[in-house]
């Protein structure tokens, strides 16, 4: 690496300082720094939650007995995931969330997978106040309200998957003039580069974008702009994501919401699973597609499943908005029958016509 400049990789057991950083107590100079700490779970803001045993999504996987009951506090992607797996396993699970469940995403995905829980024995509580949290003989107890009164919650074990705050004590970065933001994360813009010259930063110490395959191509373009003069854009508009709960939950691009937020006139189309050929040959219609457009240009803005193979169908979809195909061109592209992925295409037709009236393959 002689002809580049040095780089150290941050990893949580070193502090920046001026000329590079220093290990423990050790200078070790660089030209550039990497600051790739990553993030760790954190205790929601519930008094008493510093006085209870808690599981984390780590600590959850590595219990060796299974508990009678579980306390499940947040209804994010962990949240439902763990959630759901925990109740398959024969335990009494609890969701409580302050949001509805999957509150980032549309609300009709929200509303049928919180309904397919409670189908499946699991008790959720969304938008509610949690007050207290303490021990109890049998474990913890969780006094939330609503609107309708208060109830009392008790369970064996309580989860916390609430979120994730990003590493960023003790590094030095405040005296070396990196900033931070409101959540902990380490401030970059779109070249991954933070308030301080020559210092990068990526993954889950930014405290955005908190998925391994982002971390990875964050990582990539911050080496790279470190090596090559700063000539690659982070660039997460057709970033998929994906819930492996049952039935899958993958999205790609804008919400309705986030759409109209940004200014955009958008059309919608929402169309259940018992539309769409391969569910009803596999006799699980669990689930629903939702497609945002632009209501000017006809462009596909964000698409959003609910379905038993959800997951891989998302990519279609990422492929068609990186290379701003309109939704009559969805429409009118041939998909392989009785295909999941196939429910793309119908989605798209719905746009304009009843698909309940059209031929299977027209």
């Amino acid at each position: 690496m002689a002809e580049y400049d040095t780089i150290a990789y941050l990893d949580g057991k070193a502090r920046l300082a001026n000329g590079g950083l220093t290990v423990d107590g050790a200078p070790l100079n660089a030209d550039k720094a990497i600051i790739t700490t990553g993030a760790s779970p954190s205790l929601p803001p519930i008094p008493g939650m510093d006085t209870v045993p808690s599981l984390t999504s780590t600590t959850a996987l590595e219990l060796e007995r299974l508990p009678r009951s579980l306390l499940v506090l947040g209804g994010g992607y962990i949240g439902c995931e763990l959630g759901q797996m925990f109740a398959r396993l024969g335990v009494r699970v609890t969701i409580v969330d302050v949001l509805p469940i999957l509150a980032a995403g549309e609300p009709e995905i929200s509303r049928a997978l919180a309904g397919y829980f409670r189908e499946e024995g699991m008790t959720v509580h969304e938008k509610v106040d949690t007050r207290v949290i303490r021990r109890s003989d049998r474990g913890v107890i969780l006094d939330i309200s609503r609107d309708d009164g208060h109830e009392r919650i008790e369970a064996e074990h309580v989860l916390v998957t609430t979120g994730r705050r990003p590493n960023t004590e003790d590094l030095g970065l405040a005296e070396a003039g990196v900033e931070l933001l409101p959540n902990g994360g380490v401030k970059v813009d779109d070249w991954m580069r933070t308030t301080k010259p020559g210092v990068y930063a990526a993954g889950d110490v930014t405290g955005h974008d908190q998925f391994v395959y982002m971390a990875a191509y964050g990582a990539r373009l911050a080496a790279m702009n470190a090596l090559n003069g700063d000539s690659l854009r982070y660039d997460n508009t057709v970033m998929p994501t994906v819930v492996f709960t049952d039935p899958q939950v993958a999205s790609v691009g804008l919400t309705e919401a986030h759409a109209r937020e940004a200014g955009h006139e958008v059309k919608t189309s929402v169309l259940p699973l018992d539309q769409v050929p391969r569910a009803l040959a596999a006799r699980d219609t669990r689930g629903l597609i939702k497609l945002v457009a632009d209501a000017k240009t006809g462009r596909l803005r964000g698409a959003h499943i609910l379905a038993p193979e959800g997951a891989d169908s998302i990519q279609t979809a990422v492929l068609a908005i990186k290379h701003g195909l309109t939704v009559q061109a969805v429409a009118e592209t041939i998909f392989p029958y009785l295909t999941t992925v196939e429910g793309l295409r119908l989605a798209a037709q719905t746009l304009e016509r009843d698909v309940s009236k059209v031929s299977c393959c027209a």
